[in-house]
């Protein structure tokens, strides 16, 4: 290539740089080095062309080369004008589309209704240094949650060595991210404070602003249940155990207390109950404890029954589920097809048209059973009022193993097909003596390991078994999909390491493509 033509392409170059300056320091990075060193970049190109061109300079205004010229520095300063509008159109609608696949930066259902059920504005102040390294993390979470409902939350940051008053006010200890949820003025003023910035830890925090009390939960107690306080040997692993800690911990973020009730002797269930659970019992309750469940449920009342599939309920629990339209198979269910690598732990997302799994469906959330039994949805013998629907499903692979081995398949006379895994019932109760709501609510599930701390961690799993806590207890915004553990699907950045990725992508990309552009269209020119 003869040398002036290389100076014109190089003047090209130079051109693109020069006038692109302003745009790198007014609107990508505001780095006074990056624009001067543009711009001198610039200059010493533009005077490459002089250079290698000056004996046809002279007869630049009567030549083709004029309009040649002119028409290249135009074509520039468009494509960066475009450019421009491009960039300032973005900021001032910033839209924004996430393309992770478990949506890192997506607010979750539940999040967005706690957001726009707040009953005041909220505040949140995050006391962090200014070059704390979760500075810009928490900052792009609170803005996200600013975004949703901007007259309702607010942030700020404040560096605690600066504000004393503040973290003696707030009694906040060195040395940790502390964020202060603030809620009203003054002498009405409420606040708390949580050592995380995850998704989940704040949208539990606004949950608590939002309640009026907890509602109080008894796990019963006597026939083998999962206990709440201690570990759990893990079914079929030697020396290893478990727990329902998680469960626990996920109760009382959501606003519900847990407690233990012993039934023995018939004791009742107490006024204040907003829910009874049955977690896994083992052994037969006794007719006192079935009818004390009887009257609470008759009056109004609501229970979630886990199945243990090694446990026997005994005939008068049977007969009281029978009663809301609920059946306990015999055996094991079984997958040949929706499973976790055994046929006994079932994978299903074959819901029914039930609330309680509405947005599960829509997400397509698996939920896995390590040992369920199956269910039967009555069609007869039910009390008067009763309704029942089925809420989840095996696969039509499905079947129920009576003699559980190691390589299981069905066989004659065991039922298959879509086995139904968990039921909701429902029991008007409005003209019912001693009332205690309105509606009586049962949620039976074909499983109870489920609730272990080692398969509370499958998304589908905690917001089914959550999802079916809020519908028992008539809590509409409960029943959502709560916020995924984000925590190894994030990257930490700072605020200069963002500043580098969002000149590179706004400033030396789309430049240096029109760069290339422009220099094949000045090299075919100059042929």
């Amino acid at each position: 290539m003869k040398a002036a033509n290389l100076g014109r392409i190089l003047g090209g170059l130079g051109l693109l740089l020069l006038l692109s300056s302003p745009f790198t320091l007014f609107v990508t990075s505001g780095s006074t080095s990056l624009f001067v060193i543009k711009a001198v970049l610039g200059l010493v190109l533009v005077a490459v062309y002089f250079a290698t061109n000056f004996k046809r300079l002279g007869q630049f205004a009567s030549r083709r080369s004029s309009f040649f010229f002119g028409s290249s520095a135009l074509l520039v300063l468009l494509a960066l004008l475009g450019l421009g509008a491009v960039n300032s159109i973005a900021h001032v609608h910033n839209k924004r589309w996430d393309l992770t696949e478990r949506k890192v930066f997506t607010l979750s259902p539940q999040t967005v209704s706690v957001l726009r059920s707040l009953r005041e504005p909220v505040r949140a102040i995050a006391f962090l240094a200014p070059q704390h390294p979760a500075r810009e993390a928490l900052r792009a979470t609170f803005e996200r949650y600013r975004l949703e409902a901007p007259e309702r939350f607010s942030y700020s940051f404040e560096d605690p060595q600066r504000r004393p008053d503040l973290t003696q006010k707030y009694s906040l200890r060195g040395g940790q991210t502390t964020v202060v949820l603030v809620r009203g003025e003054g002498a009405n003023e409420a606040h708390t404070a949580l050592n995380v910035i995850s998704e989940q830890d704040l949208t539990n925090a606004l949950l608590q602003f939002n309640r009026a009390s907890d509602q109080r939960v008894y796990f019963v107690i006597g026939h083998g249940e999962w206990p709440l306080d201690r570990d759990i040997p893990r079914p079929g692993q030697q020396g290893r155990t478990t727990s329902l800690s998680e469960l626990k911990r996920q109760l009382t973020q959501e606003g519900y207390a847990p407690r233990e009730l012993n039934l023995g002797g018939g004791t009742p269930v107490p006024r204040d109950a907003a829910l009874v659970v049955i977690a896994g019992a083992k052994a037969p309750f006794n007719t006192p404890e079935v009818e004390s469940l009887h009257q609470y449920l008759a009056a109004g009342g609501r229970m979630i029954y886990f199945a243990e599939v090694y446990g026997e309920p005994g005939p008068d629990m049977r007969r009281l589920l029978a009663e809301y339209g609920v059946g306990l198979d015999a055996g094991v269910v079984a997958d040949s097809q929706f499973n976790g690598g055994s046929p006994y732990i079932v994978v299903s997302l074959f819901y029914g048209e039930h609330e309680i799994s509405r947005l599960l469906r829509q997400r397509q959330l698996n939920i896995e059973l390590p040992t369920a039994r199956g269910l039967t949805v009555l069609t007869e013998g039910f009390a008067p009022g009763v309704k029942v629907e089925s809420v989840l499903r095996t696969s039509p692979y499905g079947w129920e193993e009576s003699a559980p081995d190691e390589n299981p398949t069905p066989g004659a006379g065991e039922r298959t097909g879509q086995i139904p895994l968990v039921t909701a019932s429902t029991r008007v109760t409005k003209d019912a003596q001693d009332k205690r709501f309105d509606e009586s609510r049962l949620v039976v599930v074909g499983d109870s390991e489920l609730l272990f701390d080692s398969n509370w961690g499958h998304e589908g799993n905690r917001n089914l078994v959550m999802n079916a806590f809020g519908w028992a207890t008539h809590q509409a915004d409960k029943v959502t999909i709560r916020p995924p553990d984000r925590a190894t699907s994030t990257l930490t950045l700072d605020a200069a390491l963002l500043g580098r990725i969002r000149f590179l992508a706004t400033d030396v990309l789309p430049l240096s493509l029109l760069g290339v552009g422009l220099a094949i269209w000045l090299s075919r020119r100059n042929k």
